[in-house]
């Protein structure tokens, strides 16, 4: 029996060790994991989920902005696009985005969303983007209905690279850096198929 209580509270300790990496901007942690887990949505009453269906080599994503206009995929076929989920609590989040809306901005061929997977009211989003500005659209997600195209998040940050097809190029779990984009940009461009002449 006491090796069983043993075992629990040593499961209980590595619990709470791991939630300190996820503790809301302001408050001391411990240094940031590379990934944090993104909020589980689903109540505990929930039946156990189903695995995902694959998801289509095009996504489609339409989405409402944060500044009241829409973001729709779609539209910006020809380009590159960077599809950021990310959260205001999310300390390696928090560090990727400046290189993100740097290499928003330097590159005319490439677009950014940002795509909030958490639960915040609007106030708090406007203070956060006071204290953090953006330049590329951002949407909050209802993170009970995520993307249906996109995969649902199991750590922040994740991000795709939407190639000029529409097609994924690369899907990323964790923070990346506009250097990794590049590469991963090249390496697409040297392995996509040749159109017969």
């Amino acid at each position: 029996m006491k090796t069983i209580t043993a075992i629990i509270g040593a499961a209980a300790l590595i619990g709470m060790v791991a939630m300190t990496g996820c503790k809301p901007a302001g408050q001391a942690a411990a240094p940031a994991p590379a990934v944090v887990a993104a909020p589980a949505p689903a109540p505990a009453s929930a039946p156990v989920a189903k695995p995902e269906a694959p998801k289509p080599d095009s996504p489609s994503l339409i989405v409402d902005t944060f500044g009241g206009g829409k973001f729709d995929l779609a539209q910006h076929r020809g380009k590159w696009v960077v599809v950021n989920f990310w959260a205001t609590w999310c300390t390696p989040c928090l560090k990727e985005i400046p290189d993100l809306d740097a290499f928003d901005k330097s590159r005319a061929d490439v677009d950014t969303v940002g795509l909030a997977y958490e639960e915040i009211e609007r106030d708090d989003m406007i203070a956060f983007l006071k204290e953090h500005p953006i330049s590329y659209p951002i949407a909050v997600l209802d993170v009970y209905n995520p993307p249906p195209d996109f995969d649902t998040p199991k750590g922040l940050p994740m991000t795709y690279l939407i190639a000029p097809d529409g097609k994924v190029a690369e899907k990323f779990l964790g923070p990346i850096s506009s250097d990794e984009l590049v590469k991963a940009m090249a390496k697409h461009d040297q392995v996509k198929p040749k159109t017969a002449a």
